[in-house]
């Protein structure tokens, strides 16, 4: 174990000094460059020959090794007064603790952003002057917002501020660290506060916001001549430092103004209420006039509306008669014409029956001399045959076509004489009551059936 601590204790003595020029040249190379990165500016100073440079770009770049100072600065900072709603932040203070106009207290959180600039000559007087960033931080940067804050807060009254002066305040910060800040002096101002009217009846305007002028000893600033602000030299524009964005918490007031503001918002919910009663008294009230004046007009316009209606069905019905007295006179017209035509008709048809009947006349008249001499010609010629023939023969004649006509009717018929007759007698000889006529009859029934039993006894005797 001995011979190896001296085995190597013996190499690093032959090598010591090889190891020692390594080391040195290594620490002077590293020491001979340094780098640098975005969103930074580098403030070089070689303390042998004091030659200053500003380097605003990343890159890598020779220094005087052992000899040189490099101080890195944000070129964007942002500096924070209260909760930063986990933003990276340069710099971080407890809220601004401000005070009014009019002795009340309040704490605002604000945050700055800051933008350094890229000139040379500015880079170099910030350094000169602050040395290092965090000192450019807390004694420029940090006590000027602060410093703003608290003089332009005494502009204003707590109350006017916690009621609506937040934007205005902010716009004056940021007009005064760009332009330069306020000169300001203590005097006696009059401010216009907004109100309600006073409740009551009566008042048309109880529910409108007024303006009620109030003295109050404020810091305002100075006007010029021309009408302008006076400005005080702005400290960051010798440095060319930019003020990019500035950020406005909630405003937290001291617990005697926070009571106030609330007693005058629970006095103004008060008031507000009962102006609102008031008001929908007023417009039911209204509004039942108003129904009034509609019912009113409804009933105007219905009896309006009957009495339109009620003309126009006269007016219908008068139409409706005219109408139809036109269309009775046409009827009547159309009925005259058409009894003067079907008369004209029953005219020319009955001129016409009787120029037929005239013809039919002379026709038959024409017919019957015809007939007539047809006839006394057939008669002529029938005398000359009978004058011509034999008398027997002749009736022989006519018999014979008498016959040739009943005899083919006779066919088939047969008759039967009658068996018994009752002779009623002559006109001077008859039957003299009923009982005569039903004596005949009851003969002849007995004889019939006398008859009928010899013919039964006959037919017996052929059978046997």
């Amino acid at each position: 174990m001995s011979s190896i601590k001296t085995t190597l204790f013996s190499t690093l003595k032959k090598f010591a000094g090889i190891i020692i020029i390594v080391l040195v040249s290594f620490l002077f190379i590293n020491a001979a460059y340094f780098q640098t990165e975005s969103g930074y500016t580098y403030h070089y100073q070689n303390t042998l020959t004091g030659a200053i440079d500003v380097y605003t770009e990343p890159g890598v770049h020779f220094q005087v090794p052992f000899f040189s100072r490099v101080t890195p600065y944000k070129q964007v900072m942002t500096v924070a007064f209260g909760s930063t709603d986990g933003e990276r932040v340069s710099r971080t203070r407890r809220s601004i603790t401000v005070r009014f106009a009019d002795t009340y207290t309040g704490e605002i959180p604000t945050t700055f952003r800051y933008k350094l600039p890229l000139n040379k000559e500015k880079i170099a007087t910030i350094h000169r002057e602050f040395r290092s960033f965090d000192n450019l931080l807390d004694a420029l940067l940090t006590k000027t917002s602060r410093d703003v804050v608290v003089n332009t807060a005494t502009q204003y009254t707590g109350e006017e501020f916690f009621q609506g002066g937040l934007n205005q305040f902010k716009a004056a910060l940021t007009d005064q660290l760009r332009n330069g800040i306020y000169k300001t002096e203590r005097k006696q101002v009059e401010i216009e506060q907004m109100g309600l009217a006073p409740v009551g009846l009566g008042q048309e305007n109880s529910t409108q916001l007024q303006k009620a002028k109030t003295l109050v000893w404020k810091t305002v600033p100075v006007m010029a001549p021309d009408g302008k602000m006076v400005r005080l030299e702005n400290p960051l524009d010798i440095y060319g430092i930019e003020v990019t964005q500035i950020t406005l918490g909630g405003p937290v007031p001291e617990a005697q103004l926070e009571r106030l503001l609330a007693d005058k918002k629970r006095l103004v919910a008060d008031r507000i209420k009962a102006v609102q009663e008031q008001e929908t008294a007023k417009e039911q009230a209204k509004t039942a006039q108003l129904r009034a004046e509609i019912e009113r007009t409804k009933a105007k316009q219905e009896a309006l509306k009957l009495k339109e209606l009620a003309v126009i069905a006269k007016q219908r019905d008068v139409e409706v008669a005219e109408k139809q007295a036109d269309k009775e006179i046409i009827e009547y017209e159309k009925v005259k014409k058409l009894a003067e035509i079907q008369k004209s008709k029953e005219l020319a048809m009955a001129q016409a029956e009787r120029q037929i009947q005239e013809a039919n006349f002379e026709a038959a008249q024409f017919e019957a001399k015809a007939i007539r001499e047809k006839g006394v010609a057939e008669a002529d010629v029938l005398k000359a045959k009978y004058e011509a023939r034999i008398p027997d023969i002749y009736m022989a004649e006519i018999q014979r076509d008498i016959a040739n006509i009943i005899y083919p009717n006779l066919r088939g018929i047969q008759v039967t004489m009658p068996h018994n007759i009752v002779n009623l007698g002559a006109q001077a000889d008859k039957l003299q009551t009923n009982l005569d006529v039903l004596s005949s009859f009851a003969t002849i029934g007995v004889m019939e059936r006398l008859e009928k039993k010899a013919l039964e006894g006959e037919q017996s005797v052929k059978a046997e």
